[in-house]
């Protein structure tokens, strides 16, 4: 089975759709959270996911905008994105959002392996570094897992005696790329996907991965996209400059 990993849309458009025109041939789309939030364009978003079906878990963004939770945690310019997205999306689409589960999420088909937003004991829980990914890498029963939350693309891996962290090397900073990643048998794994909306790992282009359960590949993909297009959108909702201006630079 090929897997499409999506992960942290944020509502930008533009960026959505150069992945799904870049994107390999798929057998299912799995979304790993925050499919709203900081962009311009949460109800086409919305209506582009739910084109495309798959699988879902809620992210941080997609619980505050709807009400799940509170805004604590946020910072100003991230909690007036999320007012914002509250008073333009439809209530349909709202409502979808509520609708989506909390993670860790598993299915019968895809063995020993889980989906999560953050960490998959905890669904806020920013797993960054080695450091973090040491216990939710050795509790978790399923021995791979995909996450998000971070917008840095990369891999964890535990073997016996130690854990290491990578992040793959591209060899452009315009062009869309992959990175093949191989799992390798005796090994636990956590695997982000990276940020299509709102990459923080210092490259602007929208990031995504795929993952084939039969060769055990992980390819992690980059893909450049309307990056003015979509700052536009944002200067042009009111939103915070901030929101536009560090999408350039990949922060």
């Amino acid at each position: 089975m090929r897997i499409l990993l999506l992960s942290d849309i944020h509502a930008n458009l533009e960026a959505l759709q150069a992945c799904l025109a870049a994107a390999p041939s798929s057998d299912r789309v799995v979304n790993l959270g925050d499919v709203v939030g900081y962009g311009a364009n949460p109800n086409e978003v919305i209506e582009f996911c739910r084109q495309l079906g798959g699988s879902y878990v809620r992210g941080n963004h997609d619980k505050a905008i709807c009400g799940l939770s509170d805004m604590e945690d946020f910072n100003p310019i991230a909690a007036e994105a999320v007012l914002w997205t509250r008073q333009v999306l439809t209530p349909d689409n709202l409502e979808w959002l509520r609708s989506l589960p909390q993670g860790p999420m598993q299915a019968d088909d895809i063995p020993g392996t889980q989906f999560a937003h953050g960490s998959p004991l905890d669904e806020d829980e920013y797993v960054i570094t080695p450091r973090d990914a040491v216990e939710p890498i050795l509790v978790s029963q399923p021995a791979l897992t995909f996450f998000g939350h971070t917008h840095v693309q990369g891999s964890f891996a535990l073997d016996s005696e130690q854990i290491e962290g990578a992040h793959p090397g591209y060899l452009t900073v315009g062009q869309s790329e992959s990175v093949t990643f191989p799992l390798h048998s005796g090994l636990r794994y956590m695997i982000n996907p990276g940020s299509v909306g709102q990459p923080r790992d210092g490259d602007w282009r929208a990031a995504f991965a795929a993952f084939d359960t039969e060769t055990q590949v992980v390819a992690f993909c980059r893909t450049p996209y309307d990056l003015k297009s979509a700052q536009d959108r944002i200067l042009d909702a009111g939103l915070p400059k901030r929101l536009a201006t560090r999408l350039a630079a990949g922060r």
